[in-house]
């Protein structure tokens, strides 16, 4: 049998960033084995045409996840573009009703059966390979995308922790923070997370990917942070490796079809 999970990745425009994680992607898929198609389109496509494309790619037996590279350039509603993309192939789990399963998941349930979005998935999986329990743990989350913030603390939710998710109206931000055993910054801050602001032991998880002059900073401000927290993630090479081995892994999963 020469059957391969097959994985699409829709790009669109020369967005540097889309461009290096696409690559990211592929080098991946080419290293376990899958079948990797990516649909490159100019960024002045229309929204019809784009459309055509997703509907292309659902059709597609080859094709078991069907990821659009995000941000699209303006112009493009992407909204519209993730609702098209049908559930059992959404690998990055964004389509409503996959959202809506997401929020459906019972306290205890095994995580690693469900699909769920990659980073908050890589996040959960960075946090148990700690060996830290999470159930009674203190987690508190920075930032509430719909993309990172809002997925991670349902899962954690999930694992019984006891979930805060702070924003960017939040009051004495540090005061939260310092409570935290668990603390996931996910709001795209260079450097906003100081030694001052980590409870000594903590399990700090950075999920920003931020650019400066001096280079990818995270948002927690790693030299500072590292001798106090218990455990902590560089960027890069912390979440953004593990959100790609959760992008395989769904594929993977996809395979199957279980959840329809």
């Amino acid at each position: 049998m020469n059957f391969k999970p097959g994985l699409a990745v829709v790009l669109v425009g020369e967005n540097p960033a889309s461009k290096i994680y696409v690559k990211a992607k592929e080098k991946a898929c080419q290293e376990v084995g899958f079948y990797s198609r990516k649909i490159k389109l100019a960024a002045d496509i229309s929204q019809e045409k784009l459309e055509e494309e997703i509907e292309k790619l659902n059709g597609d037996p080859q094709i078991h996840g069907i990821l659009v590279q995000l941000p699209l350039p303006s112009g493009l509603d992407s909204k519209k573009i993730i609702k098209l993309i049908d559930p059992r192939k959404d690998v990055d789990c964004f389509h409503p009703v996959n959202v809506g399963e997401l929020a459906l998941i019972e306290k205890g349930a095994d995580l690693d059966k469900l699909l769920m979005p990659c980073t908050p998935k890589g996040v959960i999986k960075l946090i148990q390979s700690t060996g830290i329990e999470i159930e009674g743990k203190k987690a508190v989350v920075i930032g509430r995308s719909s993309l990172v913030g809002k997925p991670a603390a349902l899962l954690l939710l999930a694992k019984n922790a006891t979930v805060t998710i702070c924003h960017s109206r939040t009051k004495n931000l540090a005061e939260e923070t310092k409570r935290a055993d668990i603390l996931v910054a996910a709001v795209g801050r260079p450097n906003m997370i100081g030694r001052e602001m980590v409870k000594k032991g903590a399990v700090v998880i950075d999920v920003g990917i931020n650019r400066t002059e001096e280079g990818l900073a995270g948002d927690v401000q790693f030299e500072a942070v590292k001798n106090k927290a218990g455990y902590l993630t560089p960027v890069p090479g912390g979440v953004g490796p593990m959100t790609i081995a959760c992008l395989l892994e769904n594929t993977l999963l996809l395979t199957k079809n279980p959840f329809r």
